[in-house]
């Protein structure tokens, strides 16, 4: 792998630590404004819609320039807002720091998976997305907790600087190793090729197993401590470990879908999103014992990003001429997909269905995103396409404005 795939590692790394650090400091943010932790929680829910609203939004400003020359600019906004929400007087500047920092989360993942696929040759396209998102796993292991360490013995500002030092180490690491980009979109029409490429009913179907199959994931990870503390017997000193037990899961499945998308994606991710409904299902029973409940908290992180790269690469395969924007947007649809799943789960735990319901909402999710998995691959195969499709790299027929036809 080139090493300029460390570069946007580490960048990967400083966004997945500033976005879910903040569910660590809660408490020391809520003191230190004199708000409730449930007000404090709204620098979570910003940052989220943040990633929704920004993807598509800075993705198309990406069309005007080279790919790398957008990936610093976006490191200069997330450097910006981590820095504001450092120094911020008031919360209601901390949440707009937060804004501001979430803005560049969904294009840079968007953008520097084209870039990373465009780094290997065709047949290491999953391998080399997976490889970017290794950072954002990593920071679920490795990040948070280093900067919930951090926030609660040098203050929650000192992590919020060390996040945007990160920053400032990943941007340099992509002016100094990644190459010039000679296909910067500079030509007019990009912008009408790039939202025309999102009519495409492969990557539509993409983008809804996105947030169904990573919404399954969060339906049960949303609820965990309860999960894990009133059915398993945890207690609340354990979250930290079982916590950092679910990120090795994400850590491993990253790789191992990365892996394996490149011989046979479609098949990868069937089987990816086949084991998360299963996984979650039986989740329900699992959980009521605290080791089979560590285990399956493995699986679930394991099956869960697995179907990360298959995803990412099934849109820039259906995207190949204008990938900025679906590509941006795929990211956002996984932020969607926490916040549908976060509802939803809340939905069934309120309506006293019982502590694990969330899971059981996961496996649903699950279940029908796998569904569509199925539906697309029959559609390929029912317009002449080899059924396992991309377990076979293919060149999509294309009309005379260089999109795939449908």
């Amino acid at each position: 792998m080139p090493l300029a795939l460390l570069a946007l590692a580490v960048g990967a790394f400083a966004i997945g630590t500033t976005e879910f650090v903040i569910t660590g400091l809660l408490e020391e943010v809520a003191r230190s404004f004199g708000v409730t932790d449930s007000v404090a929680g709204l620098a979570a829910t910003a940052y989220a819609l943040g990633v929704v609203a920004g993807a598509p939004a800075l993705a198309l400003l990406g069309t005007r320039t080279t790919r790398k020359q957008m990936l610093m600019w976006l490191m200069g906004v997330f450097i910006a807002g981590n820095l504001l929400t450092a120094v911020a007087p008031t919360f209601e500047l901390l949440l707009a720091g937060r804004v501001i920092a979430s803005l560049a989360h969904g294009a840079f993942f968007g953008i520097g998976a084209i870039v990373a696929a465009d780094l290997v040759p065709p047949r290491r396209k999953a391998g080399a997305i997976a490889t970017m998102f290794t950072g954002l796993t990593l920071a679920t292991v490795v990040g948070v907790p280093a900067g919930t360490f951090i926030g609660q013995h040098f203050g929650w500002r000192t992590t919020f600087l060390a996040v945007a030092a990160l920053g400032a180490f990943g941007a340099t690491g992509i002016a100094a190793l990644l190459p010039q980009d000679p296909r910067g979109h500079h030509s007019h029409g990009g912008i009408r090729r790039e939202l025309a490429a999102l009519r495409d009913t492969q990557v539509i179907l993409a983008m809804a197993m996105t947030v169904l199959g990573f919404g399954g994931v969060f339906a049960a990870i949303t609820y965990i401590a309860p999960i894990m503390t009133g059915a398993a017997g945890f207690s609340d000193g354990s979250m930290p470990w079982l916590l950092v037990l679910f990120g090795l899961g994400m850590v491993a499945g990253n790789l191992l879908g990365g892996r394996l998308a490149d011989r046979a994606p479609m098949r990868m991710l069937s089987a990816a999103l086949a084991g998360l409904g299963l996984t979650l299902a039986l989740f329900t029973i699992a959980a009521h014992h605290k080791a089979s409940a560590a285990a399956f908290l493995v699986l679930i992180g394991m099956f869960g990003f697995a179907t990360v790269p298959p995803l990412q690469k099934r849109v820039l395969d259906h995207t190949t001429q204008a990938p900025t924007l679906a590509s941006a947007v795929n990211i956002g649809a996984f932020n969607l997909g926490n916040a549908l799943a976060a509802w939803l789960g809340g939905l069934a735990l309120s309506s006293g269905l019982g502590t694990t319901s969330p899971s059981a909402v996961g496996a649903v999710l699950a279940t029908t995103a796998l569904g569509l998995a199925l539906l697309a691959g029959s559609l390929q195969a029912r317009r002449g396409q080899h059924p396992h499709d991309a377990d076979h790299p293919h060149t999509p027929a294309r009309g005379h404005h260089g999109l795939p036809q449908r």
